[in-house]
């Protein structure tokens, strides 16, 4: 089975009691069609006293049960708990995003979006020592009254 039916055929369960485990789930699941895996992670920290991390995964032999399963199960309550039943989204590269143990610049695609060539910087550094020099936004704030200057009409 390649990697992309896999994923349409699996399903997260989020929200699980701390009593539920992988023969619970498949209990609950196997009306919707024949179970190839049940996966509840366990806690990343080994010093955690609960049992998985609060979600579970389902995997289906068909994607029309993972769906079936889907529609029928999310939002209902299971062990005292409401449950979130949604598709599996495949897992992300510990490279990227939120969690990544890689700094943001370190990384291919920003470097290859980010990067300037040597003769792009010096333009741009001889461009700014072109400008004359700026006007100085505080002049002209020497006076006692605060606030914005009130023209008088003549009138």
């Amino acid at each position: 089975m390649s990697e992309a039916s896999r994923l349409k055929s699996t399903v997260y369960i989020g929200g699980l009691e701390n009593i539920v485990n992988e023969k619970l789930l498949a209990d609950a699941f196997l009306t919707f069609g024949e179970i190839v895996d049940v996966t509840i992670p366990k806690p990343d920290l080994p010093s955690s006293k609960d049992p998985h991390r609060g979600f579970g995964y389902v995997e289906f032999e068909r994607a029309g049960d993972a769906k079936e399963a889907i529609d029928n199960m999310d939002q209902s309550e299971f062990f005292g708990r409401v449950i979130k039943v949604a598709p599996a989204k495949p897992q992300k590269d510990s490279n990227e995003g939120l969690g990544s143990k890689t700094a943001i610049w370190e990384t291919e695609g920003w470097i290859a979006q980010h990067a300037v060539s040597e003769e792009d910087r010096l333009a741009a550094e001889q461009a700014q020592h072109a400008k004359s020099p700026a006007e100085d936004p505080m002049q002209g704030l020497d006076s006692d009254v605060a606030g914005p200057r009130i023209e008088k009409s003549a009138g």
